[in-house]
């Protein structure tokens, strides 16, 4: 029986426990699952099999039959030469690549910059080193790797509500729709396997899978891993629905989450008003009297809309189920009774029952003004159906993402096959081949040595004594005494192995120069170089297949934040002077009218990674860069102050050690320079005004 057919043997038993009834909804995405698991399992197989070649894996494939031991099982080797290992580390570059947003309008080239600034806060946010680490190896190991965009509401500071979350997934944690092989954008359905505990699933979702057993637990590693008391694998679904994205969620046979249209903004709803439920700890005006005293227009009602408690209780109040007008109050603010709801039944019908329910409209009541200069205008006063004075919010669209928040990493895209290229599987058998041969090689050494021959006889021994006396009986036995050097001849067998592992390289386009290793083709610094160029050409699809994935990511990042960041966050970037700028990623400035009036999100913009990021993280390239920069004057006159002061601003940029400090130093020599200057000049004008003066002229004296 395969590992595969084992594995889905004990989920089936882990899920069949306890009988249960299932839902409708649940059969089916279970039934998704063993049909993908089916479909798939050669491929996680293989994947397996692959993580145990990069980590040493010392079996031996048969190259015959009956090349095996007795009992049948395959032979292993005492020493491996991981070669796979050594060309997949050869190929890990710890580059991030950085963002390029091209708008599509000229007016909004600040909007690009601004999007590039904020994408570049979040790659330092978030522990990118680390998932690209993971990522560099994952790729060329089982030719892919996924990332997961979510947005985590539970982080929360004291400005701000919510943050993404970016993960990485192993292609053996995605359940695919079978057969779908171009785009996980082009499945209809997708499934993630999730290793997580029992009390996370408990905090997250509020259910309680303390009786249920771990299904998967292979997911958490590359082999056959132990069921785990306290761990579960849950199952996060994925479909294209009617209105957008659906998300499903369970473990084994429990639901957990079930919604449709999943990235739509919610609000919990009062099942019997219609109104929002308020946060804990937010002031309710609960008794606000249902008669109008004010005419809409009066000074009066002017005056006090653009009071600051009645902004506080017109953004308080805003109820988006309960219609888009909103009741004006008609008695004096101070008589309002201010009520903190401490998270209990509908603070205004009592209802204990809420729901759920999607928003497609956010209430704008208090005018907002970003920094950018985008004006949102706020609640206006007006005339109800029933005659009452009403105010009528500024309605605008939620936005939403409306795609898979998976962003699928290949290695090199092949025809058929929803993964990359695996370079494991491109030289597997090179390495099965060396480790034959230093199985051979070390069996041969180990047998060489010292023979000697000697007669069948008893009274005939080999001992260390110098000088023992041997007494043959006759020329034919003395004949039998001879000694043979065995000295375990390997030359064929290291041109072999050396042929093999240039084979290795040869199938990956790896050379010495790119190993960093001496390349005796390589007689000079720039041969070195062209050496390594040409290597790098042959890996150039991989790096373009990274930045591919990487602009994806940058662009589901930022409708992300466009959909769900309220609040607007803080940013800092390096300007040409090298001086840090402060700014703010506001989503309203996103926001634009058509020609009817028509609000609507402007999210037109081209993502690409920077090709010029891998030389800017190369420091010493970069130093060695700017210094021929100053030394050609690209800067101006290197033995200017002001030149100077650029090229050390540049260097600090790129944190040259020390650099700060010189270019401080030259800061202040510039100004005594311009303070010296300007001295010169005030003497300057000083003489011109006095000695420099021409004198004045007199009559010549007349001669007698």
């Amino acid at each position: 029986m395969s590992k595969g057919s084992k594995r889905r043997r004990r989920r089936s038993a882990a899920v069949a426990q306890k009988p249960r009834a299932v839902s409708g909804k649940l059969e089916i995405w279970q039934q998704r699952l063993q049909d993908s698991d089916q479909y798939w399992a050669g491929e996680r197989e293989k994947m397996d099999r692959r993580e145990a070649l990069f980590d040493g894996d010392d079996e031996l494939k048969p190259l015959v039959p009956g090349d095996s031991k007795r009992d049948g099982s395959r032979k292993r080797t005492s020493h491996v030469r991981n070669i796979i290992f050594e060309n997949i580390e050869s190929q890990i570059s710890s580059t991030i690549p950085q963002p390029k947003v091209t708008p599509r309008r000229k007016k909004d080239e600040h909007l690009a910059e601004l999007i590039e600034h904020f994408i570049r806060n979040e790659l330092d946010r978030q522990p990118f080193e680390i998932m690209n680490d993971m990522a560099e190896r994952t790729v060329p190991i089982q030719g892919g790797v996924a990332f997961m965009v979510e947005w985590d509401n539970t982080k929360r500071t004291q400005t701000t509500v919510g943050e993404a979350d970016v993960s990485v997934i192993h292609p053996k944690q995605l359940a695919p729709q079978p057969g779908i092989y171009t785009s996980i954008d082009d499945m209809d359905w997708i499934i993630v396997k999730v290793p997580t505990t029992k009390e996370a699933v408990r905090r997250q979702y509020g259910k309680s899978v303390s009786d249920e057993a771990e299904s998967e637990p292979q997911i958490r590693g590359t082999g056959e891993e132990h069921t785990a008391q306290d761990a579960v694998t849950m199952y996060v679904g994925y479909q294209k629905g009617e209105c957008g994205v659906d998300k499903y969620v369970w473990v084994n046979d429990v639901e957990l989450e079930d919604l449709e249209d999943y990235q739509a903004r919610r609000q919990p709803v009062c099942s019997h008003c219609g109104r929002v439920r308020p946060l804990p700890g937010q002031v309710i005006y609960n008794d606000v009297p249902q008669e109008p005293a004010m005419v809409a227009g009066g000074p009066d009602m002017e005056q006090m809309i653009a009071g600051r408690r009645m902004a506080q209780m017109l953004a308080d109040q805003v109820m988006l189920g309960s219609g888009q007008e909103q009741l004006l109050p008609g008695v004096e603010l101070d008589a309002q009774p201010e009520v903190e709801y401490d998270g209990g039944p509908c603070p205004w019908c009592g209802c204990e029952d809420f729901r759920d329910q999607a928003q497609e409209q956010e209430q704008v009541m208090i005018p907002v003004r970003t920094d950018s200069g985008v004006k949102i205008p706020g609640a206006t006063a007006g005339i109800g159906k029933d005659g009452m004075p009403v105010l009528r919010p500024t309605m605008i669209p939620f936005y939403k993402p409306d795609v898979y928040p998976i962003v699928l990493q290949r290695s090199v895209s092949r025809y058929g096959q929803l993964l990359g290229s695996s370079d494991v599987d491109a030289i597997e058998d090179q390495q099965n081949t060396i480790n034959r041969l230093e199985q051979k090689i070390i069996d041969r050494l180990v047998k060489a040595g010292t023979r000697v021959t000697l007669p069948d006889r008893a009274d005939f021994r080999i001992d260390p004594e110098d000088g023992e006396k041997w007494y043959p009986g006759n020329a034919a036995e003395k004949n039998l005494i001879d000694v043979y050097q065995f000295s375990g001849d390997l030359q064929y067998e290291l041109a072999y192995l050396a042929q093999v592992y240039e084979e290795a390289r040869q199938i990956l386009g790896i050379t010495d120069s790119f190993q960093g290793r001496r390349d005796p083709t390589a007689t000079s610094g720039v041969a070195k170089e062209y050496s390594a160029a040409q290597a790098a050409g042959r890996l150039e699809s991989k790096r373009v297949m990274k930045d591919a994935a990487y602009a994806q990511l940058f662009e589901l990042m930022f409708k992300f934040w466009l959909a769900y960041s309220d609040e607007p966050r803080p940013i800092s970037y390096k300007d040409q002077n090298g001086d840090t700028q402060y700014q703010e990623f506001n989503r309203y400035d996103f926001l634009e009218q058509d020609a009817d009036g028509q609000w609507y999100w402007n999210d037109q913009f081209l993502f690409s990674c920077d090709t010029s990021a891998p030389l800017a993280s190369n420091r010493e390239a970069m130093w060695q860069e700017t210094r021929m920069n100053l030394q050609t004057g690209a800067f101006g006159d290197p033995a200017r102050t002001e030149t100077l002061i650029l090229f050390w601003g540049k260097m600090e940029d790129l944190h040259y050690p020390g650099a700060a400090t010189t270019k401080k130093y030259l800061e202040d020599r510039l100004e005594q320079e311009r303070a010296q200057m300007q001295q010169m000049q005030m003497m300057q004008m000083a003489q011109a005004q006095t000695g420099g003066a021409a004198p004045m002229p007199t009559a010549p004296k007349r001669m007698t």
